[in-house]
């Protein structure tokens, strides 16, 4: 992991109350306080405040926000402040989400249907590259970060690594990035896909707005160089590249097997609950699709909506928390809630929400 420091870029130094402030919010973390609290008006310099914090304490940050749009100022804020680091945007990639519903009036079952946005998606994805390789992250969330993401453990040992002069097999790397979720498109390189050239293999990590070409020599990586994925471009020479999965919800072989068999059983359960009740019509249903999710774990080791099933992927038993982004953070991190009149009771809302 990368031990770069923080290092703030600003033509303004502290004044007024902010160094008091600074020193009295480092000493209080120093000490272990649990929660403090900085007070300001509009316009105060709350910001710049808590970034100089962050740059004297040195560690891993989340900046909680109550809403998307106050997010998105915030990480266009920090990202000014601290060019050289790495600052990362979490929330929800929706765009559209219309969870199942049923009319009885009418009889009509509304299936779930959502639309992902693929920008948004990546940046997810960076921000949990960047909490595993380098300790100067600032990620700026909204509440998305308490919802359920994959393991950090099996998202973080299938990541493959390649070197230059390393000995590699060519059919089994193309094989490695399949069970890692990337697809293969030899005419169009997408975010998520990787193609292939003769010696020359392309991929598009889903975390990269560019891309990455290795170029092999027999079965020794000769040059591993970035490249803009339209037109091709040299952009710079690399001398290794971290590849990290093209989803957060990664299981190997063995977790999909037992997975598939914790999903049977407690699909056969409910199915018996459904019959004993006369609900034929939502029994079903649910054997449909479940039945669906069943098949496409077994031949492709995802499915649409997998996230419903990471109970058994992760290996987690009935009312135990799933993983979230905070699992991404080392155990130092520190956390900043902006607007917490409004950021702690919504944290609370959507906590005991899913709890019910």
């Amino acid at each position: 992991m990368s031990e770069e420091r923080f290092k703030l870029v600003s033509e303004y130094e502290p004044s007024g109350d902010q160094p008091e402030a600074i020193a009295q919010l480092y000493d209080g973390v120093e000490r272990g306080d649990a929660h403090q609290t900085l007070l300001g008006v509009t316009g105060s310099g709350k910001t710049f405040t808590i970034a100089c914090l962050v740059e004297k304490i040195n560690r891993p940050t989340l900046v909680m926000s109550p809403n998307k749009t106050l997010a998105a100022q915030l990480y266009s804020e920090f990202r000014e402040l601290f060019p050289g680091n790495a600052v990362e945007y979490f929330v929800s990639y929706y765009d559209y989400y219309q969870p199942e519903a049923y009319l009885p009036t009418s009889d009509t079952f509304i299936e779930k249907d959502s639309s992902v946005n693929d920008e948004i998606d990546r940046l997810r994805h960076a921000t949990t590259a960047s909490l595993l390789t380098r300790r100067d992250t600032i990620v700026v969330a909204s509440v998305s970060c308490i919802y359920g993401l994959g393991s950090p453990e099996h998202y973080e040992g299938q990541l493959m690594v390649l070197e230059v002069g390393q000995e590699v097999n060519h059919r089994a790397t193309l094989g490695r990035l399949i069970d890692m979720h990337y697809e293969r498109n030899d005419m169009v390189l997408e975010r998520g896909r990787f193609r292939v050239k003769g010696d020359t293999l392309e991929v598009h990590p889903a975390y990269e707005q560019t891309a990455f070409r290795i170029s092999l020599f027999g079965n020794e990586v000769e040059a591993i160089t970035e490249v803009d994925p339209l037109t091709g471009a040299h952009l710079r020479q690399l001398d290794d590249l971290v590849v990290f999965p093209a989803t957060h919800y990664m299981a190997d072989a063995a977790n999909i097997r037992r997975a598939i068999t914790g999903i049977e059983d407690e699909l056969a359960e409910q199915l018996a609950r459904f019959e004993a009740d006369n609900r034929l019509l939502e029994a079903q249903r649910l054997r449909m699709r479940t039945e669906h999710d069943l098949e496409m774990l077994a031949e492709m080791g995802y499915c649409t909506g997998v996230e419903n099933y990471s109970m058994h992927l992760d290996g987690r038993t009935y009312g135990e928390r799933p993983y979230t982004l905070l699992d991404y953070f080392p155990d130092d991190f520190l956390v900043v809630l902006d607007e917490s009149h409004v950021g702690v009771p919504q944290l609370h809302g959507q906590y005991a929400g899913d709890r019910s």
